[in-house]
C-alpha cells in the first residue's frame, strides 16, 4: 500500500507552461475537490472527442467516474489537468498495469495513459505538454513505459505520441492502435521538447512585441504620470494598432480623453479585444488590474509599477499565468518594436527610435534609456527593445528564443543583473550565437554584490568567472562595461566579421597610430606596420590609403586614425597659399572618401573587411560616418577592444562548425553503476565522500588508475609499505590541514632506502604532530613532471563542469583555471589544457621536455564521461595529476556522490518560479 506521504498532494508537480501559440496554462495534479471542475470540463467536450476517449458514446460522467477521476494515490494512479482561469482545458491520467494489462502496484513498471482535450483548445500543443509532464511524474514513481490504445480515426492523438521522440512500438489490436512508449529521455525526445519550447516561448514574446491593440491602464485625464506618458508615446510613435485608455476614476459620461483616445473604466469595458495591457497603477491596485485583464482575455502585460515586494510579485505572476498571460516587469520601462507594420513604443519615452537591427534587453530602465540614446547618437536603432525591470516572468531567455528566429534582428545586446537559469541561458545563447552575435554585460559580478532589491531571480552561487568562461565558450561576447557593450554592438551591426586578428593601421598622426598599435597588441590582435599619412592629408589621401589597406591580403581589418590639422603651407612670393581641404574642416568629404574606398574595394572583389575609425576633435564626423555605416570611436583603445571582440566571435563561429566529438572510450560502466548504487545515499540532497578505496575502484572502472598508497601509522609500518611498493617512495600526511602542503613539510619525496624513510618519519612526527593526527601514508614515486589539477563538479545552476589548472598556487592563489561544460569533446579537452595562462609549462617552457598532454587530455575526457554517465557523481578531484614527458600519474583522488534529484534539463517544460 502507498504510504501516507505518497498519497499527499504532490505540489511539486505543479507547473506553468507556454503553449504553442504563446499563451500560458497551469498544469497541476487533479484532487478530490476538482469534482465540479471536471464535470464542467466534460460538458464542454464534444461527443466525438468523448467517443475517441472512451471508444463508445459517453455523454456524461457518472458519480463513480467522477470519484475515480478525482481520487488518486499519486503512485499507481495519477491525473493531471491543464487549467486556464481556474477551468480545466485538458486532462491526462495513468493507471499502473501488469504485463496482462490488469491494475497493478509496484514493482510493475508499465502504465496505461489517456488524454482528453477540450475541442476549443485543440491545436495549441496542450496534449504534447501534458505528455511531457505525466511522463516525468511516471518516471518519478518508477514507471518506465506507457501503453495507450487509440482509435485509428483519432489521428491527432496518434500524432501526439509518435511525435514525442520516445522509443516506441506500434501494433493494431481489436480495432485500435496500441502504442508503447519507453519513457527514458532520448536525444530525439529532448530535441523535440526543446524545439517546442523554442517555438512556444518565441511566440509568447512575439505576441507582446506585435499587438494589434493596446490598453494603457492608469491613464490620467490631464497631462502627467507614467500612464499618460506611455499613451502619448504610443500615439506620437505612430502605433499601427488600436489604442485604449483605462482609468477607474473616469466619469461614467466621459468617454474621450483630450488625446482623442477613447477611455474606459475597466479593460472589460473595451469593446475590442485587447492584446497588450500596460499597467501604470499603484502597486496595491495591481492584483485587481491583472484580474480584470485576465477576465478580458488579454494576452500579455507590461507592469511599470514599482515598489512590488517579492511575495506580491510571485502572486502577480501566478495570477497572470493562470489566465494565459505573460508579464514583463514589475518595474519595467516598457518595450519597443520599430517594425513599420507595428511601430510600438510602449515606454514613457516620447521619441520613437529609428528602425535598426539590434535587439536590446535590459533589466535596468536607466541602462535601457542610456542604451537607446547611445545607439541613437551613433545613427543606429533597435529592431526591438525590452526593459524587464524585476523580470518576474519574461526574462532574457525568452528574448533569446524570439531573436534567434527574428529576421529583423542581426545583433543582440543584453544588460543582465542576474541569470536565473544559467544552464538554459548557455544553451540558448549557443544556438543564437551560431546565427548572430550576442553581446552581454553583467552587473553584480563581484562577490558580495547582489541584484537590486525586488529582482525575482536570486543571486547565483556559481562564481562569476566560471559563468563568464562558460558563456564565452557558448559564443557569448562577455564585456565588462556599458561602453564596451555599445562599442562592440555598433561594430558588429555595421561591419562584416574579420577573417583573423591582423589589423592594418593608417592615419595622419604618428602618436594616435602608435597608441592604436599598442592597443591592438594589448587586446591580442596582430597589428600590421603603421601606414603614416602626412599631417596635411586630405580626404582623397585617406580614401586611397584605405583602399590599399583593404586590398592587402595580410590584413583582416583596418583601423583608421584621424585628427584635425592646421595649415602648414608657406605662402608664395605673392603671399598666396594653395587651397586645401583638411579633414577637420570637411568631415562630410572625409566620410564620403572612406565609404567610397570601402565600396571600391568590394567592387574589385576584395573580401569584405571591417573598418573602424578613431578620431579626436572632429566635430560632426561621428554622425557623418554613422550615416555611411562606418563605426567611429573617440579613443584607439575602444576601437581595438571592439575589433578584438569581433575577432573572438568570428573565431568561435569558425570553430563551432567542428566542435569535435566525445570519443568512445573503453570503460566498465556496469562496475561503476554497481559501486555507485551501493555507495550513494537514497535521499536527495544528502551525499557522502567515497573512501579512498572506493574512489580508486570507481576511477579505475573508467580507466583512471590512482597511484596506490599504504597507511604508515608508525615507522615499521612505513618501511613495510615501502618494501611492498618498492623504493624510492614518498611519505605524505593526509590530514586535511596538511594535504598537498609540501611547503609545510607534510610531504617528503625521493626516499631511497629504509634508513632515510625512518629518519623522514621521525622528522615528520616530531615537527608536525603525532601519527594519529597526521595520518601518514607511503606512496611509490611517480615520474617527474608538471603537477596539475583536474576537478569535476555538479553545479545546481549550470550542470556538470570540468575544470583544469596547474596544482598549487597557480590555481589556488591566482585562480588560473579553465572550465568546460560536461560532456567534453576531444577538441574541448585540448582547448582546456591550453586555455590557462600557465599552459606554457606543459609545452617545453625554457627548454624543458614537453609534457604528455595527449595522456592528460584523455584523463580529462574520462572524468567528463564518468560524470556524464553517472549524475550521482557530484564531485571529482584529482590533485595532483603529474604529467611527465611520457604518461600521467594520479597521485591523489577524492569523489563525492549524492542523489542528484530531478534533472531540470531533462524534465518537462516549465516556466521558472522564483
Amino acid at each position: 500500500m502507498p504510504s501516507p506521504e505518497e498519497r499527499a498532494y504532490p505540489a511539486h508537480w505543479e507547473a506553468d507552461i507556454v503553449l504553442r501559440d504563446g499563451g500560458t496554462a497551469r498544469v497541476r495534479p487533479i484532487a478530490p475537490d476538482d469534482a465540479e471542475r471536471l464535470v464542467s470540463f466534460y460538458e464542454q467536450v464534444s461527443d466525438e472527442s468523448k467517443y475517441y476517449r472512451f471508444f463508445a458514446p459517453y455523454p456524461r460522467l457518472s458519480d463513480r467516474d467522477v470519484r475515480r477521476f478525482t481520487h488518486h494515490d499519486y503512485v499507481d494512479r495519477a491525473g493531471l489537468a491543464a487549467t486556464i482561469g481556474g477551468e480545466f482545458i485538458a486532462t491526462v491520467r495513468y493507471d499502473r498495469i501488469d504485463h496482462l494489462g490488469r491494475p497493478a502496484s509496484e514493482p510493475a513498471d508499465e502504465a496505461e495513459v489517456a488524454f482528453l482535450v477540450r475541442d476549443d483548445q485543440q491545436g495549441r500543443g496542450v496534449a504534447s505538454a501534458l505528455l511531457e509532464h505525466i511522463g516525468a511524474v511516471a518516471r518519478e514513481r518508477g514507471i518506465r513505459r506507457f501503453a495507450a490504445e487509440v482509435l485509428p480515426a483519432n489521428t491527432k492523438m496518434i500524432k501526439v505520441f509518435t511525435d514525442a521522440g520516445y522509443f516506441q512500438k506500434r501494433s493494431f489490436e481489436d480495432g485500435a492502435v496500441r502504442l508503447t512508449l519507453d519513457l527514458e529521455p532520448t536525444e530525439r525526445s529532448l530535441a523535440v521538447m526543446r524545439a517546442r519550447e523554442q517555438r512556444a516561448e518565441a511566440r509568447s514574446v512575439a505576441r507582446l512585441l506585435a499587438p494589434g491593440s493596446v490598453a494603457v491602464v492608469g491613464v490620467s485625464r490631464s497631462p502627467g504620470g507614467a500612464g499618460r506618458a506611455v499613451l502619448d508615446s504610443l500615439r506620437t510613435g505612430g502605433f499601427a494598432g488600436r489604442l485604449h485608455a483605462v482609468n477607474h476614476a473616469l466619469d461614467p459620461q466621459e468617454h474621450v480623453l483630450p488625446t482623442g483616445v477613447s477611455a474606459h473604466r475597466s479593460v472589460r469595458d473595451v469593446p475590442d479585444h485587447v492584446d497588450l495591457a500596460v499597467l501604470a497603477v499603484p502597486a496595491d491596485q495591481l492584483h485587481r488590474a491583472v484580474t480584470e485583464c485576465g477576465e478580458a482575455d488579454v494576452q500579455g502585460l507590461v507592469v511599470l509599477s514599482e515598489g512590488v515586494g517579492r511575495d506580491e510579485q510571485r502572486e502577480l505572476v501566478r495570477l497572470a499565468r493562470s489566465y494565459g498571460m505573460r508579464l514583463i516587469g514589475p518595474g519595467a520601462l516598457g518595450l519597443v518594436n520599430t517594425g513599420e507594420d507595428v511601430r510600438l513604443n510602449a515606454t514613457p519615452a516620447l521619441r520613437m527610435p529609428e528602425r535598426g537591427g539590434i535587439g536590446v534587453f535590459t533589466q535596468s530602465g536607466a541602462i535601457g534609456i542610456a542604451l537607446l540614446d547611445g545607439l541613437d547618437r551613433r545613427g543606429i536603432g533597435p529592431s526591438s527593445f525590452v526593459s524587464a525591470g524585476n523580470r518576474a516572468d519574461v526574462s532574457g531567455n525568452d528574448l533569446l528564443q524570439h531573436w534567434d528566429e527574428d529576421e529583423a534582428t542581426d545583433v543582440v545586446l543584453m544588460y543582465l543583473e542576474s541569470i536565473g537559469n544559467p544552464r538554459k541561458f548557455t544553451r540558448l545563447a549557443r544556438r543564437t550565437a551560431a546565427r548572430k552575435p550576442v553581446v552581454v554585460v553583467k552587473g553584480a559580478r563581484q562577490r558580495g554584490s547582489t541584484p537590486p532589491p525586488g529582482h525575482a531571480a536570486p543571486a547565483a552561487r556559481t562564481p562569476d568567472t566560471t559563468v563568464r568562461t562558460l558563456l564565452r565558450q557558448a559564443g557569448v561576447l562577455m564585456v565588462d562595461t556599458f561602453t564596451e557593450l555599445l562599442d562592440t554592438g555598433v561594430l558588429l551591426i555595421e561591419q562584416p566579421p574579420p577573417a583573423g586578428p591582423r589589423v592594418g593601421i593608417l592615419g595622419n598622426t604618428d602618436a594616435m597610430s602608435l597608441l592604436a598599435y599598442d592597443a591592438c597588441l594589448t587586446d591580442g590582435l596582430q597589428p600590421r606596420p603603421v601606414v603614416a599619412l602626412p599631417g596635411s592629408a586630405g580626404p582623397g589621401a585617406f580614401g586611397r590609403a584605405l583602399r590599399t589597406a583593404l586590398a592587402d591580403p595580410a590584413a583582416d581589418a583596418v583601423l583608421v586614425t584621424v585628427v584635425p590639422t592646421v595649415p602648414t603651407e608657406l605662402p608664395d612670393s605673392a603671399g598666396a597659399v594653395e587651397p586645401r581641404t583638411p579633414p577637420g574642416g570637411h568631415v562630410e568629404a572625409l566620410a564620403d572618401a572612406l565609404r567610397e574606398a570601402v565600396e571600391a574595394a568590394a567592387a574589385e572583389g576584395t573580401p569584405r573587411k571591417p573598418v573602424a575609425v578613431v578620431h579626436l576633435a572632429m566635430e560632426g564626423l561621428q554622425k557623418a560616418l554613422a550615416r555611411r555605416g562606418l563605426p567611429s570611436y573617440p579613443t584607439p583603445e575602444r576601437a581595438s577592444g571592439a575589433l578584438a571582440e569581433a575577432v573572438r566571435y568570428a573565431r568561435w563561429r569558425a570553430e563551432a562548425g567542428s566542435p569535435g566529438k566525445v570519443p568512445d572510450l573503453d570503460v566498465d560502466e556496469s562496475a561503476a553503476t554497481g559501486l555507485l548504487a551501493e555507495a550513494t545515499p537514497a535521499s536527495p540532497g544528502r551525499g557522502r565522500a567515497l573512501t579512498d578505496e572506493e574512489a580508486a575502484r570507481l576511477l579505475l572502472s573508467y580507466g583512471i588508475p590512482v597511484q596506490p598508497t599504504l597507511p604508515a601509522p608508525d615507522a615499521d609500518a612505513a618501511v613495510e609499505a615501502a618494501r611492498t611498493l618498492g623504493f624510492p617512495v614518498a611519505l605524505k600526511t593526509t590530514a586535511p590541514h596538511l594535504r598537498h602542503r609540501a611547503d609545510l613539510g607534510g610531504v617528503r619525496l625521493d626516499i631511497a632506502g629504509e634508513n632515510g624513510l625512518r629518519r623522514a618519519f621521525r622528522e615528520l612526527t616530531e615537527g608536525l604532530g603525532a601519527p594519529e593526527e597526521l595520518r601518514p601514508v607511503v606512496q611509490a614515486m611517480a615520474p617527474r613532471g608538471v603537477g596539475t589539477l583536474v576537478r569535476g563538479t555538479l553545479d545546481p545552476a549550470i550542470g556538470a563542469v570540468l575544470s583544469f589548472g596547474l596544482a598549487g598556487p597557480p590555481s589556488e592563489l591566482l585562480g588560473d583555471t579553465a572550465h568546460r561544460l560536461v560532456p567534453v569533446t576531444d577538441k574541448e579537452a585540448a582547448g582546456l589544457v591550453r586555455a590557462i595562462r600557465s599552459a606554457p609549462l606543459l609545452f617545453g617552457w625554457r627548454g624543458a621536455e614537453p609534457s604528455d598532454t595527449a595522456a592528460l587530455e584523455e584523463v580529462l575526457l574520462r572524468v567528463s564521461l564518468l560524470m556524464d554517465d553517472h549524475p550521482q557523481v557530484v564531485a571529482v578531484e584529482l590533485d595532483p595529476v603529474v604529467v611527465a614527458p611520457r604518461g600521467v600519474t594520479v597521485l591523489s583522488a577524492s569523489v563525492r556522490v549524492a542523489d542528484p534529484g530531478r534533472r531540470p534539463d531533462l524534465g518537462a517544460r516549465r516556466l521558472p518560479a522564483y
